[in-house]
């Protein structure tokens, strides 16, 4: 492989690293790794041959990491708003989706990929089907994933086997392609749309295949009463009595959580993927994320789909999540800056099992980053760039993006994917699901 080499020289880096958080000066790229970060400029032997690129005016951070959403469904951006979660999955999201086509699927998920790679997140969690189609936009895009063939089980049990075997299938083929950008995982949809059976036979395959998992959980009220009504336990004890703890696992939501099920996710090291936004329009509720920190859980962030969000921009769910738990406690510091911020870094990559590859601008460190334009008016003055990036800023911000060292954005046009095809199929497309 040929060496390739960035010197960016000149730069404001906010690291995210506790050692220095704010670095003014340097940053070397050998490859995929970041091989320097310093004040002072980098020994020549580092340099040699680099594309050298003056970073003033620029701010240089770790990509954003969403860890829960479903791409295609960016087709259905505005379809339907301001319903209650049911009403809207089943009277508005499941049949539209009944009648995707593949490339209904394409089209969606390379609309996603477009919006959230301008936006800064360099890597995203993805629920779905058709994930043959997802992985290959990942691949072509050059983003960051972790994919998933999510199943919902009320169905026959032939149709379940089905599912599962796909699910199986896609984790085997796409695990560790794109140049190791996709990692798989498997994925009961939710306990409430999955017989508890159908969940163990996920839990089982996840153990054969040695990969982690991930479900959606507690998100309503109405789920937790209908958990308890059916199954005589609430999620989070329904989901350990099937052993869903048993493998590496996060979970999405986790709006509706007591103490002791808070102590249990502890126990067994899983994450949430906290999703503000989402939850907010749903008005499914106010994920109780100060107590989770405090108890040791480790929570970031994700925006779900762009049809129940409505956008993808994880800027948004930074500032959300620093500001509706102040409201909701009375507490200003009940999520501070840099933890709202460390949220959609470092938490993220601690959520994927990969704290020591990225979320955080260090030697050695994945190259994944991004560059945001701060000269402008909400940058300045230039009093506190944490502030700044959770109060003030936004992913139109963002001017460039790398991922796995590679240049993906530049000056706000995407490299790899044709923005104004993906634009007009996106709409062609919806009209035509429409007429189906």
């Amino acid at each position: 492989m040929t060496m390739s080499r960035l010197w960016i020289e000149n730069g404001i880096f906010v690291t995210m690293d506790d050692e220095a958080l704010v670095v003014r000066g340097h940053m070397v790229v050998e490859n995929d790794l970041i091989v320097y970060i310093g004040a002072d400029a980098p020994d020549a032997s580092l340099t040699e041959g680099a594309q050298i690129i003056n970073g003033k005016g620029q701010l240089f951070m770790p990509g954003l990491i969403n860890t829960h959403g479903h791409a295609a469904m960016s087709l259905l951006r505005g379809y339907s708003d301001d319903e209650t979660l049911q009403v809207w999955l089943q009277q508005y999201m499941w049949p539209m989706e009944g009648k995707y086509q593949d490339e209904d699927t394409r089209t969606g998920t390379s609309l996603a990929v477009l919006e959230m790679l301008k936006s800064g997140t360099t890597t995203f969690v993805d629920m779905y089907d058709r994930m043959d189609i997802v992985a290959q936009v990942v691949e072509q895009s050059g983003i960051r994933a972790w994919l998933t063939r999510g199943a919902i089980g009320l169905c026959s049990e032939e149709e379940q086997r089905a599912k599962l075997e796909e699910a199986i299938a896609f984790a085997k083929n796409w695990n560790g392609k794109g140049e190791g950008r996709i990692r798989t995982m498997m994925s009961p949809h939710a306990p409430y749309t999955c017989p508890p059976a159908f969940i163990e036979q996920f839990v089982q395959a996840a153990h054969d295949l040695d990969l982690p998992m991930h479900t959606h959980m507690s998100e309503t009220l109405a789920e937790v009463e209908q958990n308890v009504r059916d199954y005589g336990s609430r999620p989070v004890e329904h989901l350990l009595k099937l052993g869903f703890f048993s493998r590496p696992s996060f979970v999405a939501h986790g709006v509706h959580l007591n103490d002791e099920e808070i102590a249990i996710l502890k126990a067994h090291q899983v994450s949430i993927s906290h999703n503000p936004a989402s939850n907010l329009k749903l008005a499914s509720g106010v994920a109780r994320v100060p107590d989770l920190l405090r108890a040791g859980v480790t929570v970031s962030l994700g925006t779900d789909s762009a049809a129940s969000n409505n956008n993808l921009n994880l800027f948004n769910e930074i500032r959300l999540a620093a500001l509706i738990h102040k409201g909701v406690s009375g507490d200003p510091t009940a999520i501070p800056a840099l933890t709202a911020l460390r949220m959609g870094t470092v938490y993220g990559a601690r959520t994927l099992w990969q704290e020591h590859e990225i979320g955080r601008l260090k030697s050695g460190m994945k190259a994944d980053f991004i560059a945001l334009d701060i000269e402008q008016a909400h940058f300045y003055p230039q009093t506190d760039f944490i502030s700044h990036l959770v109060y003030a800023a936004s992913g139109r911000d963002v001017r460039h993006v790398w991922v796995n060292g590679r240049q993906v954005v530049e000056n706000r046009q995407c490299l790899f994917i044709d923005e104004e095809r993906v634009r007009h199929e996106a709409q062609v497309r919806f009209e035509a699901l429409g007429q189906r």
